[in-house]
């Protein structure tokens, strides 16, 4: 509602309270403004809506991509947010992700833990309810400005500048933005993969994904060791994420159905099959084994399944895990993501171990045979060594057309000594237009990077702790952090204003009038960066 309707409707409301008297109409309205969402499905429901709007533009035009950057604060969102803002002037197909990764890592009670689902499941949907209570703030802060030029401009009755401003206020864009938030495998069995849903739709999440390794068995999507589940216990996780979202009124709630067969050789349990054919008989198609010719082949403990109408003892490990066949990745990766958008998933996530625009193609091409319009949400990871793949897919590339390459060795392509080749030029060009390119080759509608804030926090505390505890000392803050935030305009550099000291001003105003003992008076020593 525009701030002129606010005032209106809190003005009858305040008359007809007589006690009221000391509320301002204009106070009680600019509060309502800067507080545009009150519950977390608000925003649930707001976000949904924003996706499945950009979903569907995607399918018109691939450059209408989506992208990402995984964040482990709810400070960090607010500023990559911010930043958005300020570089884009919009928001419009930039979202926050949610990374479990990070969470095991920075957000346990138990300290940093590797990402195998060992964490508080409450810290992911704490996550959630904390990224957008700072995406609210960002919100307030940012109207809170907009009210006290406005305030001004009423004092002068510069009536151009007050209809400016008011119009900045009532077209503002938020920074609440869609999160897509990783559950993991679910956390537990189905139920408790639904409460947990519930809890992260109840802070915000308008899309989850969930992946296909087994629940307590779960893993890095890097690493060695996954363990997936078959397609039954996997769809029933969806439905029970999409009975959350439908039970809460997210009626366009996202789901993105992750695999990791392609790097997954193990499983934990031989699926249920009914019949040749079914869903169940093609996840055990894939299951190594030994063809048995009589009883006598078979030893204590041993497990026969039919497979392609012969009996085959499958190959178990110690742990009493089954093995997959040898190079039969792609073909499981591909039923499995058919297997989850014809039963409820929105979305796909392929993990992959490296990022080959060539690679995902081929698979997503085999699936829109049967999902035409087949979409990927995709890791832009930082497990793998992008400057090292792409120079050697260039090499790769370059040797296949039959061109010269004996002044390189691939196998030593992330040295420095290459840095300024033609081929490690051409490599970033590569770099710079993978997504682009992926979007509009390989089916990618949404482009992030899981922990990049992780290793962001890495480096720039590491560039100031070598100055400041050397020889720089305190000029390693100064020149290496404050002066760049002064000439990049980057709001912290007044950080009482950002963690809201005008804003309690401005209510401590509105609750005691000129009794107010304000923060923000001549000795605030945040009056050295204005007009800066």
């Amino acid at each position: 509602m525009p701030y002129a309707s606010e005032i209106d409707t809190l003005t009858s409301l305040i008359k007809q309270n007589p006690t009221w008297g000391a509320i301002k109409p204009e106070h009680a309205a600019r509060m309502r403004v800067q507080n545009k969402f009150k519950t977390g499905l608000d925003i649930a429901k707001y976000t949904a809506k924003i996706m499945r709007e950009d979903m569907a533009n995607y399918d018109l035009d691939t450059s209408q991509y989506t992208q990402s950057l995984g964040c482990w604060h709810g400070f960090i969102g607010q500023q990559k947010m911010i930043s958005v803002k300020k570089h884009f002037n919009t928001t419009k197909r930039r979202y926050l992700y949610l990374s479990g990764w990070m969470v095991a890592a920075m957000r346990s009670q138990f300290g940093p833990l590797p990402d195998q689902s060992m964490h508080e499941k409450t810290a992911v949907s704490g996550l959630i309810e904390e990224l957008y209570t700072f995406l609210r703030q960002a919100d307030s802060w940012e109207l809170n400005h907009l009210f006290r030029d406005l305030e001004e401009a009423v004092k002068a009755d510069d009536q151009a500048k007050i209809t400016e401003l008011t119009q900045q206020i009532d077209n503002h864009e938020t920074h609440i933005v869609p999160i897509i938030a990783d559950i993991d495998a679910g956390f537990g069995n189905d139920e408790a993969t639904y409460l947990l849903a519930k809890q992260m739709i109840e802070a915000g999440a308008c899309c989850i994904q969930i992946e296909n390794q087994v629940s307590d068995e779960k893993q890095c999507g890097h690493q060695d060791g996954k363990v997936t589940v078959p397609h039954a216990d996997f769809l029933s996780k969806i439905n029970a994420v999409r009975l959350a979202f439908l039970e809460l009124g997210v009626d366009d709630g996202v789901i993105v159905a992750r695999t990791d067969s392609l790097g997954a050789g193990l499983t934990k349990q031989i699926a249920v099959t009914e019949e040749p054919g079914d869903l169940g008989d093609q996840y055990n198609s894939f299951i190594d084994g030994d063809e048995i010719a009589s009883a006598d082949d078979i030893n204590n403990g041993d497990v026969v399944i039919k497979q392609n109408g012969k009996l085959i003892k499958p190959k178990r490990l110690a742990s009493g895990l089954f093995q997959f066949k040898e190079g039969s990745g792609e073909d499981r990766v591909v039923m499995d993501c058919i297997a989850s958008l014809q039963n409820g998933a929105d979305l796909l996530w392929i993990e992959t171990e490296k990022p080959h625009v060539g690679q995902i193609a081929n698979m997503v091409n085999r699936i829109r045979e049967q999902v035409p319009n087949a979409k990927l949400v995709y890791n832009n990871s930082p497990s793998f060594n992008w400057t090292l793949n792409f120079r050697q897919q260039v090499y790769d590339a370059w040797a296949e057309e039959g061109k010269d390459v004996s002044a390189y060795d691939r196998a030593r392509l992330m040295s420095a000594d290459y840095d300024t080749s033609e081929l490690a030029k051409l490599a970033d060009e590569w770099t710079a237009n993978f997504q682009r390119d992926a979007a509009r080759e390989a089916g990618i509608f949404h482009h992030l990077i899981t922990l990049p804030t992780y290793h962001t926090a890495a480096l720039s505390t590491d560039n100031l702790a070598k100055g400041y505890f050397g020889d720089e000392g305190m000029l390693a803050y100064v020149a290496g952090v404050q002066r760049k935030e002064i000439r990049q305009g980057i709001a912290t550099v007044k950080h009482q204003d950002m963690a809201g000291s005008n804003i309690g001003d401005d209510h401590k105003e509105f609750f005691a009038g000129d009794a107010a003992l304000k923060a923000g008076g001549k000795d605030n020593t945040m009056g050295q960066f204005e007009n800066i």
